[in-house]
């Protein structure tokens, strides 16, 4: 017999009806339904099908402090029901998704979890395997790793390149391969990725920082900065943000 994925949180209903009293909300609670799931990352669900609410807790909860668990709680249903939770459970959250051993733990959860898509880093009218090499050499001395690099499998709303640091992949917007972008600004864009190959993301005081001020001074670098932003000023707003995959 198969074994289920889903493995029921110990209490967990308890949980969640206490923190729906705990948050005022008003009217006859759901019935909980609350398992572990194995997400690739730290991903909470919870969907209400007439009176019950079904609620998938990233396993990576399993064996955290019950405050987590109950900081978890609070947040879901504060979205699903309007609620402001209390602060003091946004800084229980925050604590314990930053703290080290839970990003260790979630870095080796993607390696297993995420299969990684075969992109190619020749696109229809932009190569990056050397526009990578040429960047490399020219600003990081051809210290960095080449990771595995491609374009996204479909144009990107709301960003334009991304690094996953546990798939070892940049991947680069497809809207960026149209012979009307110039190269200057996809190589900007893959020069940006690069950097946090370089510039790891830290966690510090409960906070995460992707873009340290090392990072900021090294992007100014690129000889062709100015011009690049000025070109992706054009892009709509939603399309513009470089972005780190959060873990």
């Amino acid at each position: 017999m198969k074994r289920s994925l889903n493995q029921p949180v110990p209490g967990g209903s308890h949980i969640f009806q206490r923190i729906y009293t705990r948050l005022g909300c008003r009217a006859r609670p759901p019935h909980f339904i609350v398992v572990y799931h194995p997400y690739a990352d730290l991903t909470h669900t919870i969907r209400l099908r007439g009176d019950v609410a079904y609620v998938r807790l990233s396993d990576v909860l399993r064996g955290a402090p019950s405050a987590v668990v109950e900081a978890t709680a609070a947040i879901l249903l504060g979205r699903i029901y309007r609620r402001q939770p209390p602060p003091e459970m946004f800084d229980i959250y925050r604590q314990f998704s930053y703290a080290r051993p839970t990003r260790q733990r979630l870095l080796v959860l993607r390696r297993k979890r995420i299969r990684r898509r075969e992109c190619r880093p020749a696109g229809k009218h932009h190569d990056l395997a050397p526009l990578y090499e040429r960047l490399n050499q020219c600003y990081f001395a051809g210290l960095l790793m080449r990771p595995h690099l491609g374009w996204s499998v479909r144009p990107w709303r709301a960003q334009l390149g991304c690094f996953d640091p546990a798939l070892r992949q940049i991947l680069i917007n497809q809207r960026l391969d149209e012979e009307s972008i110039p190269e200057y600004v996809v190589a900007y864009v893959l020069y940006h990725e690069m950097l946090h190959q370089k510039h790891p993301m830290r966690f510090m005081r409960c906070r995460r920082e992707s873009h340290s001020a090392e990072f900021r001074a090294d992007e100014m670098r690129f000889a062709d900065y100015a011009r690049a932003i000025k070109f992706l000023d054009r892009f709509p707003a939603a399309t513009r943000r470089l972005s780190l995959f959060p873990v």
